[in-house]
């Protein structure tokens, strides 16, 4: 670490451009298996942060070779970068594809981070000591990982062959990779079973293509253990579909399952069904009788309750979730709701007390619950580094590693860097670290770090507002909110200028290219054209003008706005209640994890914003408003919509 310091402080400002070019010459030559060219570029690279990702090239591009001695001197450097680690994993992972174990045991515990791979791999190298205890942690991770790697498949067998992992086991993992629609794993599973139990893979396939049409030609007269499960698990996809047409199909063969399966198709079907909002989900999750609920499906349960405005089963549901579940923040504060509503106003102020104090969406409802201002006193004076410390901070490798990274538009990787540079660091380094990042227009990692202090907090770290001044016409023209569209756009990109999402929405707003093109046409922005959208002031004007569109569409309702902005109108549309709900169970009954995630986290954005401007604000549960239920003219689309 000092030998880098050192070497930051000598190296001129201008020769960042060359280590970016030689950095990226380094990068291809890897790609590509150049190792004269990777050579010549490691060579100009060895006195700057970036050696280590040199070498790592270089040792990687030498995998094959006999002598280990390079790789076991650059895993036992002490630079702080996450390519090392990296390194380590991919070195053990080949040492126990070869079964060179005494150089696995050697290296193993200097891991940072293991995946259920590389975890198989320690547990094959434990049998050789304890087979009983690999075996017991390969039924772990039988049960708690979705990892199916080829490193654990022999530990499968031989702990399924002794007892170790029990049919209920198997069937426990068959059921969970059918409810999640994965077919592929499920076969994979099949041969542990015992071959009375097996499901049909070919009937499962024919499940899977088309449940209605399976259900409707098979016959389940004598139907085996192993059609009846592929016939549940046909009812489980079609409930998705449709809960009218599952129940309907369920209804002509519910006499081949026994009660307890009965049990658990309704605690699916319920499930569905609150997630599509339709009435009968509680009467359903009734029908399911006292079987075990899973996670979603217990919160389901209660949002469904919500909806219907039942809140003494709201209160019902919460309390039969595991402690670890009731202490989420949602549920801590819907069961206080649900107390406050059943007439034990004590017990709820005293849950909401301890809740208000957190600087989240739930801490402001609990605030104002108990009559509050959320976030008090937030607006401080900033936060202000010395110049010694702002220097200390940008002149770490792992600080200057993650600035060109993000410079040359490798955020992946930049953001490995930073995570792994912001470990053990104080609340007072964190916040000089969040400083370094701002002032280098990384908002998005000036915001990670800010958002990790546990005592000391600068809000206009978490919160910044870069582009105002760009900001201000879009604003006026459209007529909206700057807090809002703020708390819109921290969400949506952190303020990163050319963040592209993977379905390829892009910009500081995040704009589909589909509706930027409406957009544009709709204000009549002359030759636009795809590439314009990462330009910010076009990006700003077509976002506003869209965030206006949607808000215009659903009463002045930012909640039903954000949902739109995010899954599109025609969903927004189709979440309203049959009755009008407050909008705070509409935000929390949206389908979508993302959305109901996005929406809440937009509204609370929007509340600090506002605060932080100085501007007056409503409180989070005015600004959630009421929502009206379904009538003809609300659920007509708007005939310009996308």
């Amino acid at each position: 670490m000092k030998f880098f310091l050192i070497i930051l402080l000598l190296l001129p400002a201008v020769s960042w451009a060359d280590v970016d070019a030689d950095f990226m010459s380094a990068r291809e030559a890897f790609r590509v298996s150049n190792s004269a060219k990777l050579a010549a570029a490691a060579a100009k690279l060895k006195q700057t942060p970036f050696e280590p990702y040199a070498t790592y090239y270089q040792l990687r591009m030498g995998w094959e070779d006999k002598d280990s001695k390079p790789i076991k001197a650059f895993l036992a450097r002490e630079e702080d970068t996450p390519i090392i680690d990296q390194m380590r994993g991919e070195w053990l992972k080949m040492l126990g594809k070869k079964q060179r174990w005494e150089e696995f045991a050697g290296e193993y515990p200097n891991l940072m981070n293991a995946d259920a791979e590389l975890t198989c791999y320690a547990l094959q190298l434990q049998r050789k000591t304890d087979d009983v205890g690999a075996l017991r942690g390969a039924r772990d991770i039988w049960v708690n990982s979705a990892s199916m790697a080829e490193s654990c498949v022999g530990l499968f067998e031989a702990a399924v062959k002794s007892g170790v992992i029990t049919p209920q086991d198997v069937m426990q993992r068959l059921r969970t990779a059918l409810e999640s629609g994965n077919t592929t794993q499920a076969k994979k599973l099949l041969p542990y079973l015992p071959i009375a139990d097996r499901l049909p893979a070919a009937e499962l396939d024919a499940a899977a293509k088309n449940p209605q049409r399976y259900l409707s030609k098979t016959s389940f007269v004598k139907a085996s253990d192993g059609r009846r499960r592929v016939a549940m698990y046909a009812l489980q996809r079609l409930a998705r579909q449709s809960a009218d047409v599952a129940h309907v199909q369920f209804q002509k063969i519910a006499a081949i399952f026994p009660e307890e399966e009965k049990h658990y198709y309704f605690a699916w079907l319920a499930f569905a069904a609150a997630k599509d909002h339709d009435p009968r989900a509680l009467g359903w999750y009734g029908a399911a009788g006292d079987i075990a609920l899973s996670e979603q499906q217990l919160a389901w349960r209660a949002r469904a309750a919500m909806r219907a405005q039942n809140w003494h089963e709201v209160w019902v549901s919460i309390t039969a979730m595991t402690p670890q579940q009731q202490n989420e923040g949602t549920w801590r504060y819907w069961k206080a709701r649900a107390m406050k509503e059943l007439g034990h106003a004590d017990e709820a102020e005293a849950m909401w007390a301890p809740l208000s104090r957190e600087y989240n969406y739930y801490g402001q409802l609990a605030a104002e619950e108990l009559g509050t201002s959320p976030g008090a006193g937030i607006v401080s004076a900033s936060f202000q580094p010395s110049a010694a410390e702002l220097e200390a901070m940008r002149s770490r490798p792992e600080i200057q590693r993650t600035m060109t990274l993000y410079r040359l538009g490798l955020r992946t990787e930049a953001a490995k860097e930073w995570d792994w540079a912001m470990r053990g660091l104080s609340d007072r380094e964190l916040l000089v670290a969040s400083e370094v990042a701002r002032r280098g227009e990384m908002y998005d990692r000036s915001i990670n770090a800010a958002n990790r202090t546990v005592e000391m907090h600068d809000f206009n770290l978490r919160y910044p507002a870069p582009y105002r001044e760009a900001m201000q016409a879009p604003l006026q023209e459209h007529a909206l909110e700057e807090a809002w569209v703020y708390g819109l756009m921290r969400q949506e990109s952190r303020f990163a200028s050319h963040a592209k999402s993977e379905v390829g929405a892009a910009g500081l707003m995040q704009i589909m290219p589909a509706t930027a093109k409406w957009a544009a046409r709709r204000i009549g922005m002359k030759g636009y054209r795809k590439g314009l959208i990462h330009q910010l002031d076009v990006n700003l004007r077509l976002g506003t003008y869209y965030m206006k569109n949607v808000y215009s569409q659903f009463d002045d309702n930012p909640v039903m706005a954000s949902a739109a902005y995010n899954a599109g109108p025609s969903r927004a549309r189709r979440w309203r209640g049959d009755m009008e709900l407050e909008g705070a169970i509409y935000a929390e009954t949206i389908p979508f994890d993302e959305t109901r995630d996005y929406v809440k986290k937009v509204m609370s954005n929007t509340i600090y914003y506002s605060k932080l401007f100085g501007h007056s604000s409503e409180s989070l549960k005015k600004r959630l408003g009421v929502i009206a239920g379904r009538n003809p003219a609300n659920q007509q689309a708007d005939k310009d919509e996308i």
